[in-house]
């Protein structure tokens, strides 16, 4: 009985995923179409503004409106942009909720009556795990954007050297390098060659990559299209700047590897602990799920040690 229930709850989720995808397709090709013709729905003109980069209101109302509430729309939509990931914020919201739907449901069905308290913790960990996949696609996309970004450097002041343009040789890139640097040069010199000026498309790539070292190049080149400079010797410096700021980094992270360690074993040791008295003396730990005290003990245990383990991660972390 128990596993017909929660099959037929993944089949429903799988079905509002199925029909928002088509939804959202639809309202896609008939939005993209009436900005190609130039009226709306009715016949009537379209109305004036940014149609292509509005939100999208018609994807999931009540995905929509969670996100108005809590003002979060425009963060999470630069978030997944920032992750490389072509989906819209509503989906992120419809996919958050599956999951704390999806595991609330088999954690109450399948979890003893006196474990039944944590299912909705295991909800939110499982809602919450999409935005924490977004946030590691998005470090890891930032973090080979750095890798490349000092070799890209020098070969924008090689190809002035040699008689480009600057946003010829922002284009060039595209072609010399990989992803994720590749894309966002290539969507710089895009918005540049469609009549948008190079200062606001450096602009919107230092928004998009919200890197010191980016800030660092826009603001470079602005100040040489005012003032005046070599801009391929500026480069040269930054790239070098950037390639020490690299080395240093590295060496702080491996003087600061034994407070890292020492944060995730003091961590671990008491989920250790844990682990073998439920299996040593099981009725000592039940207490701590079917007790008041024991539930109120075990939440102040694990809230002390995610904050003690969260002070020594913010000790060992040094910004270069």
């Amino acid at each position: 009985m128990f596993l017909v229930v929660v099959i037929a709850i993944w089949i429903g989720a799988m079905l509002i995923w199925a029909l928002s995808s088509r939804f959202v397709r639809r309202s896609d090709i008939d939005r993209v179409k009436s900005r190609l013709l130039g009226t709306t729905k009715t016949g009537k003109k379209a109305a004036q503004g940014p149609a292509l980069i509005r939100t999208e209101q018609q994807a999931s109302r009540w995905s929509v409106e969670i996100m108005n509430r809590l003002k979060v729309q425009v963060r999470l939509q630069a978030l997944l942009e920032q992750a490389g990931m072509k989906i819209h914020a509503s989906r992120l919201i419809q996919t958050c909720v599956v999951a704390a739907l999806c595991a609330f449901a088999a954690a109450w069905l399948f979890l003893p009556s006196h474990l039944k308290k944590l299912a909705f913790p295991i909800a939110l960990a499982a809602g919450a795990f999409p935005i924490w996949t977004v946030f590691r696609k998005r470090k890891s996309r930032l973090k080979r954007f750095e890798e490349l970004f000092p070799e890209s450097l020098e070969f924008v002041a090689r190809s002035m050297r040699a008689g480009h343009a600057f946003s010829v040789s922002l284009e060039m890139i595209h072609r010399e390098f990989q992803e994720p640097l590749a894309g966002e040069f290539r969507r710089t010199f895009e918005e540049h060659n469609l009549g948008l000026p190079l200062e606001v498309a450096l602009q919107k790539l230092a928004k998009r990559i919200p890197s010191l070292d980016v800030h660092f190049f826009v603001s470079a080149v602005l100040l040489q299209k005012r003032t005046g400079g070599n801009l391929a010797e500026i480069l040269d410096k930054l790239a070098y700047v950037i390639r020490e700021r690299f080395k240093l980094r590295g060496k702080i992270r491996a003087i600061s590897a034994h407070g890292r360690m020492t944060g995730i074993a003091l961590s671990c040791i008491p989920i250790g602990v844990a682990v073998l008295m439920f299996y040593t003396n099981p009725d000592y730990v039940k207490f701590f799920f079917t007790d008041e005290i024991g539930n109120i003990m075990l939440g102040a245990a694990i809230l002390l040690q995610v904050i003690g383990y969260l002070i020594i991660r913010q000790i060992v972390k040094i910004e270069v």
